[in-house]
């Protein structure tokens, strides 16, 4: 059976696989600003600020297919993936909560129960400090006031027996601390690694349905939100034998007292209970908008160059306030009900110590009680609130859990319709390609858009000779970087097949098309790192063919001007390059990896005309290299192809030579002398601005 889940994402190392997906900017590109809507981020934590880092998508050999205007993307996200907070009180989301907590126990055991035992030792010193403060009364306090001699024998003794139980306290809190804090921050970064994986296998038109903002608040805020109540866990599993403990030192102790004081335990549930209703909806309400402001956060810092050059300064920094003062005013609201319900919570417990007191030394009077008896229940109360307060953490944390466990599950459950095979293409030399009748529209909402109602591609048929080059042209819409983007299975086509010696890309195993091709897309991306690293990304490969790939992607000659060549750094996104000149690392390291079919999608546009021409003709005269696919625009380019095929309005309008369409079909002549006209380059070189 066909293994259902996204492919193109090459395998590679650590620092490819995590971050490479596809282009970030193709993401980006994808997804509109109209789709702001993110998973909602702890209000009571500081705000998950990850880096921007790349958007996740497919690739194939690291590089995708920037959509342009004949390949839109969808913007809206999965309508379960934002709900409606649960009830805090709702006895459905406490279940499924201790679901949750159930299942981070089953994965990690080991640190649970040594985070339990430290609870337990912890809740046990508790108990028996109030029980050997009550006996030191009893025993030394109370007999050196009535003799006005103090035993130092008894106090040297009771200072010793105290502190040993101090220790105890204190030894079995770090042990609770500790255990906690590595089980809650091991099940966060499994779930958060399980998370980018998904992210990697997802498909590009899963990717384009969701805003970057959505996918780190699921990977960071929600990440967390669904583990939060896993700290204070231990504690109050650990306490809950305390309480038992307490409870029968208490009934031992006095009865009496014991029933006065324990009227406080359900005063003390129903508040947390109110307390978790009214708060709840509102600190959901400030994650979306906590996650909503990071979005607008991210979006203005990567579209900074319009920002700056449209003058939107101004603008954007109203739009990001009016979002922020939102965001304010929820966390404000949020504080003033916990500001009204927390005090009352720190309240009940020490009236319920009054009471015992008021009660307990009416006892004393009449001789039922002893001094110590009343001291170790009024101690036995107090520091029973904490623990309390720990079971009612782990409660209150239940809602937020389970939203952020919804949310993530819905990134973890994601399916998509392409299907893998477990074929190969065998050999290393170039592929033939065969396009056969394929038709491909791209899904709703935009099918409703006028312009967007008929296929991205009807029928288009063509096939490509192992070794050769052919020039992909046509104007602005016509299908040009859907079919590059079908080329390399980025989607699949509705109707028709591609093929490669032969067999279909749908029968081919998980990683094969990344394997056999490579897409360059216009944008290229590159990584915070030395040119080395952005050419090889991982790949297991020497200077020299790293040199080649750079010669024969016209790069060898900047690269070898910069100040330290190859391990140059080169800035964030590339910023230290031209657009030319990150294009032409973006072509070496798909070269590097020799790939059996090279698409480039308008990968040499920010390349001056001759130099993209000296690319081409390079690929051309090592035709036994790579099958060559370029989507082009320039005269000298597509004079330099075997052949042509040029699209019109999704179908293959004309094909041949270039010379041959010249003469048969007046439309490629025609847009062929608007390309004339526009291309006024007038020969610069681009390497005359090498970053200084």
């Amino acid at each position: 059976m066909p293994e259902h889940a996204p492919n193109h994402a090459q395998a590679a190392p650590s620092h490819a696989k995590a971050l490479t997906a596809a282009e970030p900017d193709m993401v980006a590109a994808a997804r509109a600003p109209a789709s702001r809507t993110s998973a909602p981020t702890d209000p009571s934590r500081s705000s998950v600020s990850a880096p921007a880092a790349p958007s996740p998508s497919s690739a194939s050999a690291h590089v995708g297919v920037a959509p342009k205007a004949d390949a839109p993307a969808t913007n809206t996200a999965d309508a379960d993936v934002v709900g409606a907070p649960p009830s805090a009180g709702s006895p459905a989301v406490i279940r499924r909560g201790l679901a949750i907590l159930g299942s981070g126990i089953r994965d990690e055991p080991g640190t649970f129960v040594v985070a339990v035992v430290g609870s337990g030792l912890f809740g046990f010193m508790m108990v028996a400090s109030a029980v050997v403060l009550g006996e030191v009364v009893d025993r030394v306090v109370l007999p050196s006031f009535a003799t006005g001699r103090a035993g130092v024998g008894g106090l040297v003794l009771a200072a010793a027996v105290l502190f040993t139980v101090g220790v105890g306290r204190a030894v079995g809190m770090f042990v609770r601390r500790l255990g906690g804090g590595v089980m809650t921050y091991r099940l966060q970064a499994a779930y958060r690694r399980r998370v980018i994986r998904q992210y990697l296998r997802l498909p590009l038109s899963w990717h384009q349905r969701h805003p970057t903002g959505l996918l780190l608040s699921n990977a960071n805020a929600d990440v967390e939100a669904s583990w939060a109540p896993v700290l204070p866990l231990p504690f109050a599993v650990g306490v809950l034998g305390t309480l038992v403990f307490a409870l029968v030192v208490l009934i031992v102790t006095d009865p009496l007292l014991a029933g006065v004081g324990c009227v406080v335990f359900p005063a003390f549930g129903a508040v947390n209970i109110i307390d978790g209703r009214k708060i709840s909806p509102l600190l959901a309400r400030a994650q979306q908008l906590r996650a909503e402001v990071s979005g607008l956060a991210h979006e203005s810092f990567d579209g900074a160059l319009v920002v700056k050059t449209m003058g939107r300064e101004a603008d954007e920094t109203t739009r990001f306030a009016r979002k922020a003062d939102e965001l304010r005013a929820a966390m404000v609201r949020a504080g003033q009900v916990r500001g009204l319900f927390d005090p009352v919570m720190d309240a009940l417990p020490n009236i319920g110590v009054l009471v015992v007191l008021l009660v307990g030394t009416a006892r004393i009077s009449a001789g039922s009680l002893e001094v110590g008896e009343l001291v170790r229940v009024a101690y036995l109360f107090t520091l029973l609130a904490f623990p309390l307060r720990a079971i009612g953490w782990v409660f209150g944390e239940l809602p937020r859990s389970v939203v952020g466990h919804r949310r993530v599950s819905t990134v973890l459950r994601a399916r998509d319709d392409q299907c893998f095979g477990s074929t190969a293409v065998p050999g290393r030399a170039p592929v033939a390609l065969a396009v056969d009748a394929v038709s491909y529209a791209y899904p709703r909402p935009f099918a409703r858009r006028p312009a967007l109602e008929r296929p991205a591609l009807e029928k288009v048929s063509f096939e490509v000779p192992a070794g050769r080059v052919v020039a992909l042209v046509g104007r602005t819409g016509a299908g040009k970087s859907t079919l590059a983007g079908l080329l390399v299975r980025l989607y699949d086509p509705d109707t028709g097949t591609v093929r490669v010696d032969g067999v279909d890309l749908a029968e081919l195993a998980r990683d094969e098309v990344a394997a056999v091709a490579a897409l360059v897309p216009q944008q290229a991306f590159l990584f915070d790192d030395t040119v080395r690293a952005n050419v090889t990304l991982g790949l297991a490969v020497d200077d020299e063919a790293v040199r080649d790939a750079l010669a024969r992607a016209q790069a060898d000659r900047f690269v070898a001007a910069l100040p330290a060549g190859l391990d140059t750094q080169v800035g964030e996104r590339g910023t230290t390059l031209s657009g030319g000149q990150r294009q032409r690392i973006a072509l070496a390291r798909a070269l590097v990896r020799r790939p059996r079919l090279l698409v480039l999608d308008d990968a040499t546009s920010s390349v001056d005309p001759r130099v993209e021409s000296a690319i081409i003709a390079g690929l051309r005269a090592r035709a036994g290299a790579s099958t060559v696919v370029v989507v082009a625009h320039r005269r000298a380019t597509i004079e330099l192809a075997d052949d042509v095929v040029y699209l019109e309005r999704g179908r293959v309008a004309g094909r041949g030579s270039h010379r041959e369409l010249m003469v048969t079909t007046p439309g490629y002549a025609a847009l062929l002398s608007a390309y004339d006209l526009a291309d006024v380059d007038g020969g610069r070189s681009e390497d005359a601005g090498l970053p200084r």
